[in-house]
């Protein structure tokens, strides 16, 4: 019956030394993974803006229509003056490069998804998953544990993590323009097209959105206005006056 009963408490002992031992291994990796769940995250959102943006600043430089001369997509209106000039955008020549660029940025992103590594960067210490790009997961890459925690010694070593993001919604897009004053009486004029590209991005026991945001050209230029007889720089300048000098 002693002999019974040590066996049994032996039993018991290792039981609870075994199960201790579980937990004690569940709450480390727990309390690691918090701790470095915020590095996690960072470090991916930082590798797909790099990725996304590569693709998108691909797609633009594939369109065949290239940056515009302001002068292009500038209408002159007819006014009763001869010295007033009175102008506006060419909104169809606008939305044109508009449709054609968000279309682009669109079929680009899908095709990286899909498995297409030309569309992709050639990153360091980063490996694209094509297999599971293929079977439709998004765009799939692993990197070192290392390299994820900023640390240079075992930059290379290490688990590799799994970083996944795929497109949320549809490319949006939106058109901005800017005037600036230069020299006299003339202006330097920038339409700008700003593409969004929303995405989901999952890391093991976590996932988050973000946004990859692109500023794209379509067209800058320097708009000339007639220069008046009478001008001032500023106040506390004397305003100069254009004078015609007669000939003999």
């Amino acid at each position: 019956m002693r002999f019974r009963t040590k066996k049994r408490n032996s039993k018991n002992i290792i039981t609870l030394i075994l199960v201790s031992l579980v937990l004690s291994v569940v709450i480390s990796i727990y309390t690691i993974n918090g701790r470095l769940m915020p590095i996690y995250k960072e470090y991916a959102e930082v590798q797909t803006n790099k990725v996304a943006s590569y693709v998108v600043s691909k797609a633009i430089n594939s369109r065949t229509s290239s940056v515009l001369d302001v002068n292009e997509i500038i209408v002159n209106l007819p006014t009763q003056s001869q010295d007033m000039i009175t102008t506006k955008f060419n909104t169809e020549i606008i939305n044109q490069v508009r449709a054609e660029t968000q279309t682009l940025v669109k079929e680009y992103l899908e095709q990286a998804e899909s498995g297409d590594l030309s569309h992709l960067p050639n990153l360091e210490n980063v490996e694209y998953d094509v297999g599971k790009m293929e079977a439709g997961d998004g765009i799939v890459f692993f990197v070192p544990l290392g390299q994820a925690l900023n640390i240079p010694i075992i930059g290379n070593l290490g688990p590799k993590i799994p970083i996944r993001f795929h497109i949320i919604g549809n490319v949006h897009s939106d058109v901005q323009s800017s005037i600036r004053e230069f020299g006299i009486n003339n202006a330097i004029v920038e339409v700008n097209l700003l593409i969004e590209v929303n995405v989901k991005i999952i890391i093991p026991f976590a996932s988050h959105s973000a946004s990859v945001e692109q500023k794209i050209p379509i067209a800058i230029g320097l708009v000339q206005g007639t220069v008046p007889h009478i001008y001032s720089a500023g106040e506390g300048t004397q305003p100069s006056i254009e004078v015609p000098i007669p000939y003999d």
